[in-house]
C-alpha cells in the first residue's frame, strides 16, 4: 500500500467566514514531519485551493507552518494561518498559538465568544515600498484600468505584512465593481515581477469599512475570496501612509465577486504587527468515488 503523502489527509476550512459557502478554502496538514517540499506541492496540487498550510514540530506552540500554493510555496498566508489554528483549536481548544513561518513568528489567539470561535493572527512588521511608474502601468493594463480610476488620496504602493502586495485604492464603487483581468496575463505579470502573493485592490465605502479584491492566478482560481496576508498589508499601507490615526479598526468585506463572500477585522495599533481576525469553518472532505 501507497503511504506516501496525500490530499486525502488534509483538512479542509473556510477562513473569515462561519458559512461553508463563504470564505476562502484552505488545506490544512497538521501532521507534515518528514514531508519534502516536492510532497508538500504535490498534496497541494491535488487539493487545489489557493494554499495548503504544513505544521511540523509540535501541535500548540514552536510548530513551524509552511504554506503551499498549487504552484510553489508562499511566504505567507494569513487565510491558511486561520485556518490551521482553527483546525488545532477543534482539539486543543482556545488560547495562544504560535508558528515559526518563512517570514518569523505569528502569534495567534483563539477566543470562545457569545458570536462564536473567533481567530486573530498579528502579522510580522509591515512596511510600505514605492511602485515604479514601470510596474503600475502594467498592472493597469492587465487589470483594465486608467491612472484616472485610481483614488487621489490614497498613492499605490507596495504594501508588506509577510508578502510584498502591489496595492491600489480605486476611487469609486462602480470602477471596484466593474475591473476585470486576464488572469493568464496577470500571472505572467506577477512572476515577472517575484510578487509571491496577491495584487489588492481596495475601495473604502467609509473610513473604517473598505472593500477588497485580491489578484491571485493559480490554478483554477483567479480571484482570492478572503487574504489575511492582504488584510494585513492593507492595514499597514494605511498607517505608514497616514490615512488613519492608530489605534484604528476596519472591516473588509471581500469574495462576493467570485461568489464567496467574506469578513476580516483588522486592528491597526500604533507600532508592531497588524492584527487579523475573523472565524473559521470546516469543509465537508470530498466524497470518494467508487
Amino acid at each position: 500500500m501507497d503511504s506516501s503523502p496525500s490530499a486525502s489527509h488534509v483538512q479542509r476550512w473556510a477562513a473569515f467566514s462561519s458559512d461553508p459557502a463563504g470564505g476562502n478554502p484552505a488545506g490544512v496538514v497538521l501532521d507534515a514531519d518528514g514531508m519534502t517540499d516536492d510532497e508538500m506541492l504535490r498534496v497541494a496540487a491535488d487539493v487545489g485551493y489557493s494554499e495548503t498550510a504544513f505544521v511540523t514540530r509540535g501541535d500548540r506552540s514552536d510548530a513551524s507552518l509552511r504554506y503551499f500554493s498549487p504552484r510553489a510555496e508562499v511566504p505567507f498566508c494569513g487565510h491558511a494561518t486561520v485556518a490551521t489554528a482553527a483546525a488545532l483549536a477543534e482539539t486543543n481548544g482556545g488560547g495562544d498559538y504560535a508558528f515559526a513561518t518563512p517570514v518569523g513568528r505569528i502569534d495567534i489567539r483563539v477566543d470562545d465568544t457569545a458570536a462564536g470561535r473567533v481567530i486573530s493572527f498579528t502579522s510580522v512588521d509591515p512596511f510600505v515600498e514605492e511602485l515604479s511608474e514601470d510596474a503600475l502601468r502594467r498592472i493597469l493594463e492587465v487589470l483594465h484600468l486608467a491612472s484616472a480610476d485610481l483614488a487621489a488620496a490614497h498613492a499605490p504602493a507596495l504594501a508588506f505584512a509577510g508578502n510584498r502586495h502591489p496595492l491600489l485604492v480605486l476611487r469609486s464603487r462602480t470602477v471596484f465593481d466593474r475591473m476585470i483581468f486576464d488572469p493568464a496575463a496577470a500571472r505572467e505579470l506577477m512572476d515577472a515581477e517575484a510578487w509571491a502573493a496577491t495584487i489588492i485592490v481596495a475601495w473604502p465605502e467609509t473610513e473604517t469599512e473598505w472593500h477588497v479584491r485580491n489578484v491571485f492566478p493559480v490554478g483554477e482560481i483567479s480571484e482570492d475570496p478572503a487574504t489575511g496576508a492582504g488584510a494585513a498589508a492593507l492595514g499597514g499601507y494605511l498607517r505608514e501612509t497616514r490615512a488613519v490615526t492608530p489605534p484604528r479598526r476596519i472591516r473588509i468585506s471581500q469574495g462576493s465577486h467570485v461568489g464567496r463572500p467574506s469578513r476580516l477585522t483588522v486592528d491597526i495599533p500604533a507600532a508592531g504587527g497588524i492584527v487579523v481576525s475573523g472565524s473559521a469553518v470546516r469543509l465537508p472532505d470530498p466524497a470518494v468515488g467508487g
